[in-house]
């Protein structure tokens, strides 16, 4: 990939001005002040409103300066002034981005009254202190490919102000320990949100040595998502005004004071805890049954909600009566109030193996199963420990995905005949009793009798999906998104392309097609249900979009009386 330098961008943007051509600079457009009636010439008000006229075709907005349209001006009522060293210290403000720049070289020095530079999305990967004009008082780099601060923290510009370095892959020890007073000594105003730092506390202790901070944007780095932010940064930065472009109200410091003093209990870890509620909008499974339906096989749905989350280790959490409750790795402990079979599965690829425990990775988790009604309230919530805050906050960068699943399960009912061999341990009584009963019994015995319902394996599909973003507020310092996931008009039937169908639920199709049909004499509550139901034999949507209530919250200390009882005894 070639690179590009800063040098050969500015040369273009300065040539576009057209500071020597007309209606700037001298030429034969010009009256000359010996005669002023010549004709086909033009005076200098009228040169300078082709400038500014917005119909003029020699009008330019250029964004990259709010100095080049004055530029412009002076070189038509002074084109005498125009030259190389004039037009570099005419500029005090450049803005150069997305311009896939990669080389910031020493042209800048030319710039000698330059006080505001911004380079945003570019392609920089590093800049040396060298190159910059000792008069720059505002330096943005937002969205570069900067992994070190390296040779900038060198003897920066000594009044730099404001530094923004948000979006670039800052965060090693290297780093937090040039983040300091001793370089920074007039600064300001930092930012450096959605980068990579981790660590909390050795950051604090950085910026704490800078005595002109007064604002501060963390907001998107990894330690954010966890309980002990911001209320720590709040009470370790006494100086600080305002934090991730709010205002810290004298209320708020309050609540932290005395929170840094317990630097013992801040954790690296983030918990999250994710709610379904109600689910509105599926049609009804049933509505086109027949009156006249076989009896058996008796079909009945079932519905649940599942998801993947991001999670570091196996232990979660499951609230049972408002308080949180461990869950067994790959299912629900005896706390739960989920039946064996119905609790939240980890995902196949969380192994029992100790040695992966640490391994980051997504679980897939599901509500219990709830019976068809026109609102199905679900009522879920499951906390989650995460270790791993990096990898947590590029699965929160990527968004939730949520299905609704059906499961189908066909009965069937278990015959059994009275000459049928009775179980061996019931052998001696059987055969005494019918000695007891008497003949006119015995032309009976040949008669079945229904006793019970056995079920097939269920059949699974997925009637629904949906992508929820949680970026937007989680990383931007949200501390809860709730949101209503509406997965548009369903059809009776999902479509065949988002049926998920196991080997085992082709093994329940195949059994349901192969047995025998019984005599239809109907099952009355379903015949009851079914003349009760619209008809839609064409399979056409219902009209009302399916949604699901979801929400995802993270933990957070709010207040310094909170985190007093972690504190380890003394």
């Amino acid at each position: 990939m070639s690179s590009m330098a800063l040098s050969a961008v500015l040369d273009k943007h300065i040539s576009r001005l057209c500071l020597n051509q007309f209606p700037c600079g001298k030429g034969s457009w010009r009256k000359s002040k010996v005669n002023a009636e010549e004709a086909d010439k033009e005076d200098t008000d009228m040169l300078l409103d082709l400038l500014s006229c917005p119909h003029s075709p020699w009008r330019m907005d250029e964004l990259w300066s709010q100095q080049a349209a004055a530029l412009r001006r002076v070189a038509v009522v002074a084109p005498e002034r125009i030259n190389a060293d004039f037009i570099c210290s005419f500029f005090s403000t450049l803005r150069i981005v997305d311009k896939d720049v990669s080389v910031i070289d020493d042209c800048l020095l030319k710039f000698c009254n330059l006080e505001e530079l911004v380079l945003s999305a570019n392609k920089i990967s590093e800049i040396s202190a060298d190159n910059l004009p000792r008069t720059l008082k505002v330096l943005e780099l937002r969205a570069n490919c900067l992994s070190a601060l390296g040779r900038l923290a060198n003897s920066p510009p000594p009044r730099l102000q404001y530094l923004g370095l948000a979006s670039n892959g800052l965060g090693s020890h290297c780093d937090v320990t040039q983040l300091t007073g001793r370089h920074w000594p007039q600064l300001v105003c930092l930012d450096l949100s959605d980068c990579d730092f981790q660590a909390q506390w050795p950051l604090l202790k950085a910026l704490s040595t800078m005595p002109c901070l007064r604002t501060l944007v963390l907001e998107g780095n990894p330690f954010t998502l966890t309980p002990s932010y911001p209320g720590f940064t709040v009470d370790a930065l006494p100086r600080l005004s305002y934090l991730d472009a709010s205002w810290i109200t004298p209320e708020e410091r309050h609540r932290y004071r005395g929170m840094a003093k317990m630097s013992p209990v801040m954790v690296d870890w983030a918990s999250a805890t994710v709610r379904v509620g109600r689910m509105r909008g599926i049609p009804d499974p049933l509505i086109n049954e027949e009156p006249d339906a076989p009896e058996f096989p008796i079909v009945s749905y079932s519905y649940l909600i599942t998801y993947m989350f991001f999670s570091h280790q196996t232990t979660s959490y499951q609230e049972v009566d408002g308080k949180l409750k461990v869950k067994d790795r790959g299912g629900a402990g005896k706390t739960s109030k989920r039946s064996e079979k119905e609790t939240s599965k980890s995902d196949a690829s969380v192994k029992s193996d100790n040695s992966r425990l640490d391994t980051p990775c997504e679980s897939r988790h599901s509500t219990s199963r709830r019976p068809w009604s026109t609102c199905v309230d679900f009522t879920d919530a499951l906390t989650l420990i995460v270790r791993d805050v990096r990898g947590f906050k590029k699965f929160l960068s990527r968004g939730l995905q949520v299905h609704v699943e059906q499961e189908k399960v066909l009965s069937w009912p278990v015959e059994v005949s009275d000459d049928a061999p009775p179980a061996k341990d019931g052998q001696a009584a059987t055969d005494k009793k019918r000695e007891k009963q008497g003949a006119a019994k015995t032309k009976d015995k040949k008669k079945k009798t229904c006793t019970e319902l056995v079920p097939d394996t269920p059949i699974t599909t997925v009637v629904a999906s949906a992508h929820v973003p949680l970026h937007g507020l989680l990383l931007s310092g949200g501390q809860r998104v709730s949101v209503l996931c509406n997965f548009g008009v369903l059809h009776k039937d999902p479509p065949a392309e988002d049926a998920v169908i196991p080997e085992e639920n082709a093994m329940a199709e195949k059994k349901a097609k192969e047995e025998p049909k019984k005599k239809a004499v109907g099952r009355a509550g379903n015949k009851k249900a079914a003349a009760a139901r619209v008809m839609d034999p064409d399979n056409t949507p219902t009209g009302a979009e399916a949604t699901v209530e979801l929400s995802v919250e993270l933990k957070k200390w709010r207040s310094a009386c909170e985190v007093a009882p972690l504190l380890p005894p003394k």
